[in-house]
């Protein structure tokens, strides 16, 4: 088995927190969403996965690309490296991994999260992982026959189709087919929205007959703007603390402060005179005095003084003391 993993640009929707970070990387939980992702994945197939390859612009840099090679080698997987250094679509960041498009493979989209349990359809040509929503004119959404077989994807749909959301997660039992239908997606200039998009090449696949089915999610969780993705660390720090894992570095140093739970607490944290939780994320290195935060992302190696913050997205190396409550605050930044 082997995992795509297209992660395309920094991403704008959450700047500033990603002009000096690629989105995929920012911590949910203390650890990385692409690392969640491609762990969660691997855990639910419940399989040995071969490979796993990173669709990444080129910029990203050498140090990224260690990381995530490191990813792939902790499943004891290959890791591989493509770039896709023009915003073509996802049709063409799945080709710029045409060399690794062979056999058995789960295709995700690196900016999204899940909790799942589930058993792949062995009879199946593909599994469309999908999710139940409130507003699904908001999505791309399937169709389905009598068979429960997807016969239809439909993006944003102006009349009600279904309530069952595509969130990016594919598994194709050869993605060389995949492969050769975006190929001629690409040699044809099919483009919709001016992309290349992976919808058309699996609408190719369905009109030559191939079974498609779907497969559900028990959570879904996006990491697409700042209110979300802290939403997100919220809601995976209370199925962490709920599955019981050790969320809390041993040598905390506490003086006259409260933890409340769940919170993720990385190495080399310094609280003093602090309420820290429920639902926050410090990550290493970091120092909080005078303050109490709650529901709230904070990366490594920051000072925060004198706060009261909830819903609070914070960087790394930040210096910050002041009384403001809801902020999003990049890299490096100073507020005194």
């Amino acid at each position: 088995m082997k995992i795509i993993v297209p992660m395309a640009g920094r991403g704008s929707r959450l700047r500033p927190h990603t002009l000096t970070i690629p989105k995929p990387l920012i911590p949910i939980a203390g650890k990385p969403i692409v690392h969640r992702l491609v762990e969660d994945i691997a855990g639910v197939l419940n399989q040995a996965i071969e490979e796993v390859a990173f669709i990444i612009h080129e910029s990203f840099g050498k140090t990224v690309e260690s990381e995530l090679i490191a990813i792939a080698e902790k499943l004891g997987a290959k890791g591989t490296i493509y770039y896709q250094n023009e915003a073509l679509g996802t049709g063409h960041a799945i080709m710029c991994a045409k060399d690794s498009l062979s056999g058995p493979a789960v295709i995700a989209y690196a900016d999204t999260l899940i909790r799942a349990d589930f058993d792949l359809d062995k009879s199946a040509d593909s599994v469309i992982w999908v999710k139940q929503v409130d507003q699904p004119e908001a999505f791309g959404v399937i169709n389905l026959n009598e068979a429960n077989e997807i016969v239809e994807l439909v993006e944003k749909p102006k009349e009600f189709v279904s309530d069952l959301a595509v969130i990016g997660i594919y598994y194709f039992k050869d993605v060389a087919v995949l492969k050769n239908e975006l190929q001629l997606v690409l040699d044809n200039n099919i483009i919709h929205g001016g992309e290349y998009q992976i919808n058309d090449g699996i609408k190719q696949m369905m009109a030559k007959g191939m079974k498609f089915v779907p497969g559900q999610v028990d959570e879904w969780m996006d990491c697409g703007n700042k209110d979300v993705t802290v939403d997100t660390n919220n809601r995976m720090l209370g199925f962490l603390h709920h599955d019981g894992e050790h969320l809390i570095d041993e040598h905390v140093k506490l003086e006259n402060a409260t933890i409340i739970p769940p919170c993720y607490i990385g190495e080399g944290v310094v609280l003093s005179n602090a309420t820290i939780g429920p639902n926050v994320s410090l990550g290493k290195g970091c120092r909080v005095s005078n303050s109490t935060i709650s529901n709230s992302l904070i990366q490594t190696h920051t000072t925060i003084k004198n706060a009261k913050l909830t819903n609070a997205m914070i960087g790394n190396h930040v210096s910050y003391d002041g009384d403001f409550t809801k902020v999003s605050i990049g890299d490096y930044s100073v507020l005194e």
